[in-house]
């Protein structure tokens, strides 16, 4: 069978930046079997591949796959799908329920954006102090236990990642990563990874980067769910308020990515742009 599939920049408004997904529109058609998901993943060489089967005008379900192994959940290729989706007019504006391995989750469709819901967001612990000099170091960084009463903290919105607050853009972007150092860590608290951020006056929140090492990703030019962890973090501390912010991530890494985020009847949300770079067909 032949499928409409695209690869799409997620969180970005211009191609070429923000953060790729592979996108493959099977219409009403069942999943293909999940070794021919993982091929065409790894064909595509991209961190995932989402696959939406459509069950009505608004409720879709979808399997993301990376090129080793089907995910749960993908908050950028979810992007990636419903703004690809509204540009080629295969889905409306609006509410959408979307069936997922993670569970249900709602994606608002937007003449402009996607946003998607996360899971309940949590603070799992704070970093004991040893444990966050290790981590500081772990990226050339001056230990030190607080930037500005900020610690860092566990904190989960689906996946758990440990939220590392750095004093300045400069230090920020001359982090440089132990990857071996930071897996054992992560593995050790049972963390996906690092979200490292400092805050700033400019027309972000926050500035940021991402370090998944334990799941073979050394660096992560745009997170759904750390975005979101960090939006629960700042605002626990009551830095962020009921009205969207932006987080910018992926510039150190040349594809610079805009990740909104917001809190919206309890739930915190997550979404942006995207782009179309490429479309075609695929043969599964």
């Amino acid at each position: 069978m032949k499928y409409t599939a695209a690869i799409v920049d997620a969180f970005t408004e211009k191609p070429y930046s923000g953060n790729p997904a592979g996108v493959v529109f099977l219409g009403g058609d069942p999943f293909p079997e999940e070794e021919a998901c993982i091929k065409l993943a790894a064909e595509l060489r991209l961190s995932e591949t989402a696959f939406i089967r459509q069950l009505t005008q608004t409720e879709y379900a979808l399997r993301y796959f990376t090129p080793v192994c089907e995910a749960a959940l993908c908050g950028h290729a979810t992007v990636a799908s419903f703004g690809f989706m509204r540009e080629k007019k295969l889905c409306g504006a609006g509410d959408m329920l979307v069936h997922t391995k993670s569970g249900d989750i709602r994606v608002t469709v937007s003449r402009e954006s996607v946003y998607l819901d996360m899971a309940e967001a949590k603070t799992r612990f704070p970093v004991d102090d040893k444990t966050s000099e290790e981590l500081y170091r772990a990226f050339g960084l001056e230990p030190r236990e607080s930037v500005n009463g900020l610690v860092p903290k566990a904190v989960s919105v689906g996946l758990t990642d440990v939220l590392l607050p750095v004093g300045s853009l400069d230090e920020l972007n001359a982090a440089e990563q132990d990857e071996a150092a930071v897996a054992g860590i992560s593995r050790r608290l049972g963390v996906t990874g690092v979200h490292m951020f400092c805050l700033t006056e400019d027309e972000y929140r926050a500035h940021c980067r991402n370090f998944a090492p334990l799941y073979g990703i050394p660096e992560e030019c745009a997170t759904g769910t750390s975005s979101g962890a960090l939006f629960h973090y700042l605002s626990e501390y009551g830095l962020v308020g009921s009205s969207p912010v932006r987080f910018i991530q992926g510039e150190r890494m040349g594809r610079p990515s805009v990740i909104e985020a917001l809190r919206e009847n309890g739930k915190v949300r997550v979404g942006g742009s995207s782009a179309i770079v490429m479309e075609g067909s695929v043969g599964l």
